[in-house]
């Protein structure tokens, strides 16, 4: 799909997106925030990995889920918009990524490239949050990218039980699971931002792979 641009610069990253026919989300829904984590270096891997990429691409057809997530989300609070943290990833920073991992704790949650990656590395996956009217994001019981079983979705009643997040975390946790899946997004057990769009199956036969 050809991609409208503005006038902004066109770095090698975005002309790459748009050769796989992935679009850039905020160019179907203007409320939708962006603030791509691995731009940065307070992530889980503690550097950048992303050096030009700014803006959240995905797949058309993730792309069409997560507006239809936003505007339910709207339909529900219309002070709320979604905020994405991270998109589609290409296969040479989930080598990178990989490789910074391997051989620790942190490796399982990052899958291994050598097996042909995840959904991120076809456009498939999101990591998305909420935020409110004034751009704070709600509390979840813990941040974005949190590695941990405090960001489990299925030991919240545990969690709650024990103090380790509010009933209100749980239940803003339940809204976002709830819009997403409206859109058609399929929640991860271990990590409450993480919505893929398909299953790893699927689409290995169905979508193209971001090999750049």
């Amino acid at each position: 799909m050809a991609l409208l641009m503005s006038s902004m610069h066109v770095n090698a990253d975005d002309r790459d997106m748009q050769r796989f026919g992935l679009v850039d989300v905020v160019t179907l829904d203007s409320t939708i925030t962006v603030s791509l984590m691995y731009a940065r270096d307070d992530n889980f891997v503690g550097e950048v990995m992303y050096t030009d990429l700014k803006r959240a691409f995905l797949h058309p057809d993730a792309a069409k889920a997560l507006v239809k997530a936003s505007k339910t989300l709207q339909a529900i609070n219309p002070g709320y918009r979604l905020k994405v943290c991270d998109a589609a990833r290409p296969m040479s920073v989930q080598r990178k990524m990989y490789n910074k991992v391997k051989r620790t704790s942190k490796a399982r949650y990052v899958s291994n490239p050598a097996r042909g990656g995840g959904l991120h590395n076809y456009g498939l996956a999101v990591d998305v949050t909420i935020i409110d009217s004034l751009g704070y994001e709600l509390p979840m019981g813990t941040k974005v990218d949190h590695l941990g079983k405090e960001a489990n979705i299925d030991r919240e009643t545990y969690l709650v039980r024990t103090g380790v997040i509010t009933e209100q975390e749980r239940q803003n946790r339940r809204l976002l699971r709830r819009v997403m899946t409206s859109g058609g997004f399929r929640p991860l057990k271990s990590e409450w931002w993480h919505f893929n769009l398909c299953t790893r199956d699927y689409a290995r036969r169905h979508y193209r792979l971001l090999e750049f």
